[in-house]
């Protein structure tokens, strides 16, 4: 069974992005294969982040969605449908 973990490459080191349980009895030794992922700019995703962050802050100081009634809209995206053998 093939199973999936993050984890960053430094050196001849993974570092584990989140917990890992134990992948082998005894520690025996447990065949992996490491693909490394193209890499995005890290200080890119933070100033995109932050820059996403102001704009929805700014969005809920204008009240910019205040009109918009949140289940119309849900129904409207999700295209809700009368579900057979129901009288709703």
């Amino acid at each position: 069974m093939l199973q999936t973990f993050r984890a960053t490459l430094k050196g001849n080191s993974l570092e584990w992005k989140e917990e890992v349980q134990c992948l082998s009895k005894d520690d025996h030794p447990v065949q992996v294969l490491v693909t490394i992922l193209e890499e995005e700019p890290i200080a890119q995703n933070k100033g995109r982040g932050q820059r996403m962050a102001a704009v929805l802050e700014k969005l809920a100081q204008v009240q910019a969605f205040a009109g918009i009634d949140p289940v119309d809209w849900q129904r409207d995206v999700r295209q809700d449908r009368k579900l057979p053998g129901r009288n709703e």
